[in-house]
């Protein structure tokens, strides 16, 4: 079955403010798309949209081809977590399932087998109103387990997560990608999606800025930079310059070079006379690239320390 999910031209204002101002991809089965974006870029709205939980003003959202409230079963097509706060603080975390496998007309053994999958047989017949913000996190992705849908959803999943659970949560992300499900991801840990997202899906101000492979944006946002360290900068960036290079001062006794491959940069650097102890290819990170592609969509922004200090 085809359970891409397809968001097609989406409006939502609340009040006086645009949520979503035509956002519109298509998330693809079999790899994890990350889904990333400044405060207030809509992606909890989109989300909320494609589970039913808002109406949009306008556009369509659909997972394998249908409307998510039209299903009779929900949890059998889409499981998401979109807040770890949800269950009611006085059930038990296997009450808490009970009640949503009921719902779905599933099995006490399934309720077991997702506890167990998320770490939390142990405490199962604790009550979720004593549980640290991580473990509300492992209960929220049981239940959205629960139904062994090929679709998920996760809105910040990492939140409160400790470095195992960190672990933990990128091989279960990726596991269920090559088992052939679509898997949706909103998350501000860029050094997370760096190493797991196949698939980007950069949004600002309600609208999709970006659909790329975290490869490409990675490659694009390097843009074949080399840096060097050497004792004499100022000659250095001379003969570097001289040889069609756009040299950047990065820090003591450190040169970036743009439109120079490294292996020009040493013959250059060599024929000048000009010592150095290391010359580098530079790796981007997505936290930069994102911020270079979100930069004019930043809606809260604070002032740089040094303004705040004075």
């Amino acid at each position: 079955m085809d359970t891409k999910i397809e968001v097609d031209g989406l409006h939502k204002r609340f009040g006086g403010k645009t949520a979503l101002d035509g956002m519109t991809f298509t998330v693809a089965p079999g790899r994890v798309t990350g889904f990333v974006g400044p405060n207030g870029a809509g992606k909890s709205t989109t989300m909320r949209v494609i589970l039913g939980l808002d109406a949009p003003d306008a556009g369509t959202a659909l997972v394998g081809g249908r409307r998510y409230p039209s299903v009779p079963q929900p949890l059998r097509l889409v499981g998401s977590l979109l807040d770890a706060a949800a269950p009611q603080p006085g059930r038990t975390a296997r009450n808490h399932l009970l009640w949503l496998a009921h719902s779905q007309g599933l099995g006490v053994r399934r309720v077991d087998e997702v506890l167990d999958v998320v770490g939390l047989a142990s405490v199962a017949r604790r009550k979720a109103g004593g549980f640290s913000l991580g473990m509300r996190q492992r209960l929220g992705i049981a239940a959205a387990l629960l139904g062994d849908p090929p679709a998920l959803m996760f809105d910040e999943p990492f939140n409160g997560m400790d470095p195992e659970g960190i672990v933990w949560m990128r091989g279960l992300l990726r596991a269920l990608a090559a088992q052939g499900r679509t898997v949706l991801v909103s998350s501000h840990l860029m050094s997370e999606l760096q190493d797991m997202a196949d698939q980007l899906l950069v949004v600002g101000r309600g609208k999709l800025i970006a659909d790329t492979s975290t490869a490409a944006l990675l490659a694009a946002a390097a843009g074949d930079r080399v840096r060097v360290r050497t004792s004499a900068a100022a000659a250095a960036a001379a003969a570097l310059d001289r040889a069609g290079g756009d040299v950047t001062p990065a820090g003591h006794e450190a040169l970036t070079i743009a439109g120079l491959p490294a292996s020009e940069v040493v013959a250059v650097l060599n024929a000048a006379g000009v010592p150095f102890t290391e010359v580098a290819t530079e790796q981007a990170s997505l936290e930069r690239a994102y911020l270079e592609l979100t930069r004019e969509t930043v809606e809260y922004a604070g002032r740089p320390t040094h303004e705040a200090a004075r």
